[in-house]
């Protein structure tokens, strides 16, 4: 699936975008967090989320939402109340 059929195609380097992090140390806490779309180093030509100092290849394997609004919406639809631990 491209960019564009995902809807992704719309963001461009310098966004801010929000996503649903699950902390890799600790599979039990996610929270909503604020990350930038940028130029991926890797591959010039593409973008990628930077977040905790890491590049994320900007795809489908990610749900990245405009506003932190609409995360926090799906946050409590899947997770509960963003105080509870998943």
């Amino acid at each position: 699936m491209d960019l564009n059929e995902q809807g992704l195609a719309q963001y461009q380097a310098g966004d801010v975008v929000y996503v649903i992090y699950r902390n890799p140390h600790t599979q039990n806490v996610a929270n909503v967090q604020e990350a930038a779309v940028v130029n991926n180093p890797d591959n010039p030509g593409e973008l990628a989320l930077f977040l905790y100092e890491t590049y994320y290849p900007l795809n489908d394997q990610l749900a990245v939402y405009q506003s932190e609004n609409e995360a926090m919406e799906d946050f409590q639809f899947y997770f509960g109340s963003p105080d509870m631990e998943v």
